[in-house]
């Protein structure tokens, strides 16, 4: 079922009469549709009459809270004041924009006042210089960021700034996304048709509602910037009595280039200095924009770009778009003495909230409601090794991959039969980074999908019982079974839709070598269907237009990059239960764990907002994050230096994951923890009943020391880098006159009668699989990396201050879809450390290691006064190559590399 001209229009006008109610019910909502349908130009059949109250219905429903925000000391906001005499041109068209591109009214009238907020941290455009203003905001992965700046920039437009530069990338399929998204939001004209001699590019986005002030852009759809052409309309930007705007890639020679040309033609004999009011939105500013330079005083080269041409404006604002602000954190605030301030956003950050609908990693990883759209790869290793070399030979495609791509067939059928038929509907693989091997992918996927699409050609038209006898049409009837035959839809109404979900599909191959586009503009009338291959480029900014599956095989474990690659995230509006996501299980427990851990810095801006706190002072914080242990080694780490990294432990949980498994390692350890338990058996009794009648026995009031001596004596292995045995000792040490003189301490077991009993800690074992490390001796626990079950933080902390936890997380409308909560809200209100003692069944092919439970630990520590004390980690170039090997977070390859 197509959305006709005449559904879109009575949208609209729906959604224009329903604008001044305060809360509009369901039979208002069809009571409207009745009255305007009777327009011709707005007839629409009755079947459609429903669809439209369910979709108004589900758009209003949609919120987006305002975010958080720390500044600087004593900053004046002047955009308040200001907004009396400015005339809202530019914003007014991007917002009517928005309005027909459906965008929930809730949610864009919080876009309107978060933009009113960041203009307000710019410095008004009117005032002399010399000034500069640094910022940062953090969004989360596609989740609007770019509507976000394009807004910002409208009213910055309004404001009377100059020049707006948008720095979108290192990838050229990026910026140019980009341009077209500014083409449409805030020039008006199709940037592309505007170069070309002889073409009128008429009426584009915008300008269809006002065109009387068109920006000037020196860039477009098809080509960066280019100082000939710029030439020629013209150099000066005061000459200009509108905008001017360049969307342009993070690369060293364009950003050269375009500080030449601005030298050339805006300064002369008389000053040195560019007097207009520069904006400068850097997109990804974590990317490439980062000074790594490890030698004081030197910056690396697009860095140093980058700051010369603020340096180049008396009037200039920086301002940093990123969805992981790791690196950003630990660019030094301090300037020197050449390239004057550096990118650190000492005047402020932002944080963006999601709205309500955004389908992201908290909804995905955050419990168990993400298990419906997760699936394991489990049988790669044949064929394509997760580790491989750049000469891998790909002959052909694991079966989770074949799956996947029926997985996708299937999804598109629904569609169609949903009424989104001609909308795009994309499928990322992920699964190598070398260009060589995507490009093998590309051709067996494509050699898969011709035979799928051929086999629905021959025998999709025949009936249910003699079509499933030809095995590609039985292997999407199974997949259908396995994902999707709890939906709406019978099989024989999928079989009928087959051929024309399949047959339009192409696979192109997404990198910095390769032809393909994804050219969704193309295809707006009939949608585009698409499965992309690639790597790198996949991974920064790229918008995947309607993605319903994933099949992610990465080896990455670093933290401030692994939410990029997740291109699964986004918005999903009628076919959110159709996406699917394949990884390893161990890639979903780094992304469990790093989604929680940017989570709990958003936290932390909250609680600063509201202490009043400044961007140092939250740069200190992500400083001493424990996630940042693994940025700060990256960036110091040289060819066999050892690096010692300061990180606090306040409001977090650590535990051993990585375990020695020799038997003089292991009983030494359950030596440790027996003797411990037999100590306050002795003085507190058996540790039983407790307030949960859970599989747990617990002792409070226990003095810190003792953990302490227990911590040190544990023999530890350095792989779990964040439970190093003298790191975590030291910092209990220092806390022993504060809150860490008194622990709650707890052996943990299961609740199941049934299984391996500790008869020396007295409960039942939990059971985990174990997987073999590195290097032998030790095993690594569970698929994922992970001791403990969901709720144990609950463990010691008041029954009274657990509800107020749950209620106030709950309160949240971001979180209503979660099933359960996280265990840091129990962290923040403990008032005594705790550690768990974790006797382990461990199982590999479903048998127990031989000899007895070995033992794990885990602490959760509360909030300290000494918030900015570290422990202090090593970190040698053994451990890094043994376990993070070679960094796959860097581009494409088209070189020797050992690792994937």
């Amino acid at each position: 079922m197509l959305e006709t001209a005449e559904y879109r229009l009575l949208r609209n006008a729906i959604k224009a009469a329903l604008a001044q109610e305060t809360r509009p019910t369901p039979e208002l909502i069809r009571e409207r549709i009745g009255e305007y349908r009777v327009i011709p130009s707005l007839a629409v059949p009755d079947e459609d009459v429903e669809r439209l109250a369910r979709e108004i219905e589900s758009q209003l429903d949609i919120q987006m809270t305002l975010g958080s925000v720390v500044q600087e000391e004593g900053f004046v906001e002047w955009y308040p004041a200001a907004k009396v005499g400015i005339e809202p041109y530019y914003w007014d068209r991007y917002r009517q924009l928005m309005e027909e591109k459906n965008f929930p009214p809730k949610v864009l009238a919080t876009l309107d006042q978060v933009t009113d907020t960041i203009t307000g941290l710019l410095q008004n455009p009117t005032l002399e210089g010399p000034w500069d203003r640094r910022g940062m905001v953090v969004g989360h992965v596609q989740s609007g960021k770019t509507a976000n700046y394009t807004g910002l920039i409208c009213k910055a437009a309004d404001a009377g700034y100059k020049l707006i530069v948008v720095i979108a990338g290192i990838h050229n399929n990026l910026r140019n996304q980009t341009q077209q998204r500014i083409d449409e939001g805030f020039i008006g004209k199709d940037s592309a048709a505007l170069h070309n001699p002889g073409v009128n590019p008429g009426p584009y986005g915008v300008s269809r509602f006002a065109n009387k002030h068109t920006p000037y852009t020196l860039t477009s759809a098809t080509s960066d910037f280019n100082s000939q052409l710029a030439t020629t309309v013209g150099g000066s930007f005061t000459s200009f009595n509108v905008p001017v705007v360049l969307v342009i890639k993070k690369n060293v020679s364009t950003l050269r280039n375009l500080t030449n040309w601005i030298k050339a033609h805006n300064l002369g004999w008389t000053k040195d200095i560019v007097d207009a009011p520069m904006l400068l939105i850097d997109d990804e500013a974590d990317n490439a924009s980062i000074n790594t330079s490890r030698n004081p005083g030197e910056a690396s080269r697009i860095n140093a770009q980058i700051r010369g041409l603020m340096n180049l404006f008396s009037r200039a604002c920086y301002v940093g778009y990123t969805a992981t602000p790791f690196a950003n954190i630990f660019i030094s605030p301090e300037a020197d003495e050449e390239l004057k301030a550096n990118l650190f956003p000492k005047h402020f950050i932002v944080t963006l909230d999601a709205p309500t609908n955004y389908f992201g990693a908290e909804r995905i990883f955050g419990d168990e409601s993400g298990e419906e759209f997760l699936r394991p790869i489990t049988d790669n290793e044949d064929a394509l090794p997760l580790i491989h070399k750049i000469d891998q030979s790909v002959d052909d495609i694991p079966g989770s991959l074949k799956a996947a791509v029926r997985a996708f067939v299937i999804a598109r059928a629904i569609r169609i039969l949903r009424g989104q038929g001609a909308s795009h509907t994309s499928m990322l693989v992920n699964a190598s980074r070398f260009t060589g091997v995507q490009s093998q992918i590309r051709d067996v996927i494509h050699d898969y999908l011709d035979k799928v699409v051929r086999a629905i050609r021959h025998d999709g038209a025949k009936p249910e019982a003699e079509a499933i006898r030809n095995q590609h049409l039985n292997d999407l009837r199974e997949t259908w079974q396995a994902e999707y035959s709890h939906l709406d839809f019978e099989w024989g109404e999928i079989q009928a839709q087959l051929l024309e979900a399949a047959a339009p599909m192409t696979v192109v191959e997404v990198n910095s070598r390769s032809a393909g586009k994804l050219a969704y503009d193309a295809h707006k009338e009939t949608g585009l269907q698409v499965i992309a291959v690639g790597g790198f480029s996949l991974s920064r900014g790229l918008t995947l237009e309607g993605l319903t599956i994933s099949y992610f095989l990465r080896n990455s474990t670093m933290y401030d990059t692994l939410l990029q690659m997740g291109r699964w995230f986004g918005y999903r509006p009628g076919y959110e239960d159709l996406c699917r996501i394949w990884m390893t299980p161990e890639a979903q427990g780094w992304f469990e764990h790093i989604s929680e851990s940017i989570e709990e810095l958003r936290a932390e801006l909250r609680t600063m907002q509201e202490a009043g706190l400044t961007p140092e002072d939250f740069g200190l914080r992500v400083k001493t994050h424990p996630d940042t242990l693994i940025v700060t080694a990256r960036n110091k780490m040289g060819t066999s230096q050892e690096v010692e990294v300061a990180v606090g432990l306040s409001k977090s949980f650590v535990e051993t994951y990585a375990l020695w498994r020799t038997e003089a390692d292991v009983l030494h350890n359950r030596k440790a923890a027996i003797d411990l338990v037999g100590e306050l058996v002795a003085e507190k009794g058996d540790g039983r009943p407790n307030v949960d009648q859970g599989p747990y026995r617990l002792w409070s009031g226990v003095r810190g020391d003792r953990i302490e001596a227990f911590i040190r004596t544990f023999r530890n292995h350095d792989n779990a880098l964040q439970t190093q045995s003298k790191a975590v000792a030291d910092f209990i040490h220092a806390g022993l006159s504060g809150e860490l003189q008194l622990w709650d301490v707890a052996v943990v077991g299961k609740a199941n009668a049934k299984g391996r009993p500790d008869d020396d800690l007295g409960i039942i074992c939990q059971e985990r699989t174990a997987k073999d490390g590195k290097k032998s001796g030790y095993v690594l626990v569970g698929e994922k990396n992970r001791v403990s079950s969901r709720g144990v933080e609950k463990i010691g902390v008041a029954i009274a201050d657990r509800a107020a936890a749950e209620e106030a997380f709950w309160s949240d409308p971001n979180n209503a879809d979660r099933k359960s909560e996280p265990d840091r809200i129990y962290r923040a209100k403990r008032t005594r450390p705790l550690l768990l003692i974790q006797p382990l069944d461990l199982k590999q092919d479903d048998k127990s290691l031989s000899g007895p439970p070995i033992i794990a630990w885990s602490i959760s520590f509360p909030p300290t006064t000494f918030e900015y004390r570290t422990a202090t980690y090593v970190v040698n170039s053994t451990w890094w190559n043994d376990y993070m090997g070679d960094d796959d977070n860097g581009g494409d390859e088209d070189v020797v590399n050992n690792a994937a």
